[in-house]
């Protein structure tokens, strides 16, 4: 007898997502995308002790915070803390991505290339797909966001 249910893909995505805006939402819907129809797409937010070791600060908005609000997105299925000792593969041992989506930054930090020499030196067939960057909106980043309000307050 034929399963009746297709098994769904999951798609893996990450990021830190401090003061959540439309460039995290459109990243989010793009990687769901990458899973094909029906696709679960699981969230992991970095934990406050990583951001700080690799951005040299704190986010703006705590850890459980964060991961509240990606999770209410209703593109996410799940979201959840990444470990405070970061593990490319304990976190891909624990989910099972079929498909890992990185941000069209993830190059800067790094992350782009941990993930796909990991996946490769395993042989694991897990997809990788990189989102590319929407229009040039004038308040794409998290950063360009806290500059605004810095600006706006001097007047």
């Amino acid at each position: 007898m034929a399963n009746k249910r297709e098994k769904r893909k999951i798609v893996l995505a990450s990021g830190v997502f401090d003061l959540l805006h439309l460039g995290h939402v459109r990243f989010l819907e793009e990687a769901k995308k990458a899973g094909g129809k029906n696709a679960e797409l699981i969230v992991i937010i970095a934990r406050d002790s990583t951001v700080e070791k690799r951005k040299g600060k704190k986010p703006i908005m705590p850890e459980h915070q964060r991961r509240a609000l990606v999770e209410s997105l209703k593109v996410v299925d799940e979201a959840i803390l990444g470990y405070e000792d970061f593990d490319i593969g304990k976190v891909l041992e624990k989910i099972k991505p079929d498909v890992i989506a990185v941000g069209h930054d993830s190059h800067i930090t790094g992350m782009e290339q941990a993930v796909r020499k990991y996946v490769t030196e395993k042989g694991l067939k897990i997809k990788i797909v990189k989102v590319g960057k929407f229009g040039d909106g004038e308040l794409d980043s998290s950063s360009k966001i806290k500059q605004k309000i810095i600006e706006d307050f001097k007047r």
